[in-house]
């Protein structure tokens, strides 16, 4: 997007975000250091640009309409997550270890072992990005990712793999309320996780590859997040898809079963990939060792 031919001014927005939190042009100039005329400058500049009137003025305040407060808001909020940026950036550690990862892969599987790997390590400078959009090596944003899917990736190489097996799963509590022995052909409640990535099994596809008909194919609860779905299955609500690297320890606890004996193992597989040819330092490399050895040494890879 060029987000720069759809912008105003920097510099006005900045002075109109002051004005609108200050309700004052005056207070406005002096948190950003300039004279109360270059303020009004910028928001009558702003005005002609939008075409309406940004403020109604009075006596010794401004009142900011309703869509300015809106503007204002968003500017408000953007500013702050700047802000919060350079400060990460100038505080950071040059020897700091960034891992990416997806937001469930992230609070399901990396962290419970990265708690145990800083006992070991806790000198040691890490952080995690999660998030479920695809995270480019090539950016330098981190150092190393877990990423899912079928390799090789044109931005970084591969140094360990493991499989997935995806099978169905539910609460204890719900299987004792329902014959399952016989599912899929059986009354049960489907829970899924709505994404447009294609790599993720959905029900549809499960019945499908297992050459299932069920009647009630049709899931009756739908979630963004994995660690919502899965946390619906904990709570009895239904049997959900169950990725056995995003489970945790839920099967060994007992939070949560297996439903059936079928499973999965689809043609993606989870890589620990790193960006090509670049020299890491020795930190980076501790790192990259230990994931390797964890992906390795997760049951599924067996």
């Amino acid at each position: 997007m060029h987000f720069r031919r759809k912008m105003s001014s920097l510099t006005a927005l900045v002075a109109l975000e002051a004005t609108v939190r200050h309700r004052s042009i005056s207070a406005a100039a002096r948190e950003i250091g300039v004279t109360q005329a270059a303020v009004s400058r910028h928001i009558a500049a702003l005005e002609e640009d939008f075409g309406r009137p940004l403020f109604i003025r009075a006596h010794r305040a401004v009142q900011p309409t309703a869509e300015c407060m809106v503007l204002g808001h968003a500017l408000s909020e953007n500013f702050h997550g700047i802000s919060d940026a350079i400060e990460a950036m100038r505080t950071t550690p040059k020897d700091m270890v960034t891992i990416g990862a997806s937001v469930a892969l992230s609070q399901l599987w990396l962290i419970p072992r990265l708690l145990r790997f800083r006992q070991d390590h806790p000198g040691l400078a890490l952080r995690v990005a999660s998030r479920d959009d695809r995270i480019d090596l090539a950016t330098g944003e981190v150092d190393l990712v877990i990423r899912f899917g079928k390799g090789p990736f044109p931005d970084g190489e591969i140094i360990a793999t493991a499989p997935e097996l995806v099978f169905p799963v539910c609460s204890p509590e719900y299987a004792a309320r329902h014959d399952l022995s016989r599912f899929p052909n059986c009354r049960f409640d489907l829970i899924e996780q709505d994404v447009p990535d294609r790599s993720w099994y959905r029900w549809s596809d499960w019945f499908a590859e297992t050459g299932s008909t069920p009647p009630n194919a049709v899931p009756s609860l739908r979630f963004t997040y994995f660690t919502d779905t899965l946390a619906a299955a904990r709570a009895g609500q239904g049997i959900a898809m169950g990725w056995h690297m995003l489970l945790g320890d839920a099967l060994q606890t007992g939070a949560l079963v297996k439903v059936g004996s079928r499973q999965i193992v689809p043609m993606m597989r989870n890589h620990l990939v790193v960006p090509p040819g670049k020299r890491a330092g020795w930190p980076v490399e501790l790192v990259k060792r230990w994931l390797a050895a964890e992906l390795v040494r997760d049951p599924a890879a067996g």
